[in-house]
C-alpha cells in the first residue's frame, strides 16, 4: 500500500495517469502523485495523445472522489490551477470547457497552456476515488503538435521573469487539484467553484461547434458544470463533445 501524498518520479513512463489508477486500485491515498519528466504515450481528452516533451510538467494525482457534482471536478481544478498560476507568475489566463487552461493576451489568440484529465477509479480505501492529470508547457511549447494547432501552444517561461521551476509548478498543481476537490466536498462548494469557473471561463458570448457542427453561443454553466449555450430561441446544456470556439477574424 501507498501512503498517503507520496511521490513517485520517472525520468521517462508511457503515462504518469495510467501508472497513477494502478496506485489508486491499490490503495494509494490522497495526494499520492506520479511524476514524469517525459511521457511516450501521454493521453488527453477523447483518446488523443498528448504530446510530452521534456520541459513540460506532467503529473497524476490521486483523488478522493467529491460528492456530486463530479462533472464539474475537471473545469474546477483548472480554475484553481489558472487563479494559482496568474497569482504567482502574473499570467493571463482562462479556462476553456472542459478541462484547458488558456493563456488569454488582448488583442492575442488564446493559447492552450495546460490541460487536465480525470479518470474515476475504485479504490479500496478511498471507495470512488479520480486520478487527476495534469499537464503544463512550463519551458517548452510542443513541437509535436500538428498543423495549424501548433502556434496555439503557450508556456509559462514566456510570461515569467525567470524560467520557472519545475519542482515549484508541480507542488501548485497538486495543491490546485486538492483544493478543488476540497472546496467540492464542502456544504455550498460546488456553487463556489461553479462561479469561480464562471469567472474564468473563456469565450462567453461566442460562437461554438459541438463535434463539429454549430450549436449557438456560450452563455454559462449549469449546475453540474456543463455547458449552457445560447441557441437562439432556446438553451442547450452540453455535457460532452469536442467544443471548439469559433475566433472572430
Amino acid at each position: 500500500m501507498v501512503s498517503v501524498g507520496s511521490r513517485e518520479f520517472h525520468e521517462a513512463l508511457p503515462s504518469t495517469q495510467l501508472r497513477a489508477i494502478e496506485l489508486a486500485r491499490d490503495g494509494a491515498g490522497e495526494g499520492t502523485r506520479v511524476v514524469a519528466r517525459r511521457q511516450t504515450a501521454g493521453r488527453g481528452r477523447l483518446d488523443r495523445s498528448w504530446s510530452s516533451p521534456p520541459g513540460g510538467l506532467y503529473v497524476s494525482v490521486v483523488l478522493a472522489s467529491p460528492p456530486d457534482p463530479v462533472t464539474l471536478l475537471p473545469l474546477g481544478i483548472g480554475a484553481f490551477l489558472a487563479r494559482s498560476l496568474r497569482e504567482r507568475y502574473r499570467v493571463p489566463l482562462g479556462i476553456k470547457w472542459p478541462n484547458d487552461v488558456l493563456s488569454v493576451v488582448p488583442g492575442g489568440p488564446p493559447r492552450k497552456l495546460a490541460g487536465i484529465l480525470v479518470d474515476s477509479v475504485r479504490s479500496p480505501t478511498l471507495g470512488r476515488a479520480v486520478v487527476a492529470g495534469i499537464g503544463i508547457n512550463v519551458r517548452t511549447v510542443p513541437i509535436a503538435v500538428s498543423g495549424a494547432a501548433a502556434f496555439r501552444a503557450a508556456s509559462l517561461e514566456e510570461f515569467a521573469a525567470s524560467a520557472p521551476s519545475l519542482d515549484e509548478v508541480e507542488g501548485i498543481a497538486v495543491e490546485s487539484a486538492l483544493a478543488a476537490r476540497r472546496a467540492l466536498a464542502t456544504e455550498g462548494g460546488g456553487g463556489r467553484v461553479r462561479a469561480l469557473c464562471q469567472e474564468l471561463l473563456y469565450g462567453v458570448g461566442r460562437s461554438v461547434t459541438v463535434d463539429g457542427v454549430p450549436s449557438g453561443r456560450i452563455d454559462s454553466l449549469g449546475v453540474g458544470g456543463e455547458l449552457v449555450l445560447d441557441a437562439g430561441e432556446e438553451t442547450r446544456s452540453v455535457r460532452a463533445g469536442d467544443v471548439r470556439v469559433v475566433e472572430e477574424a
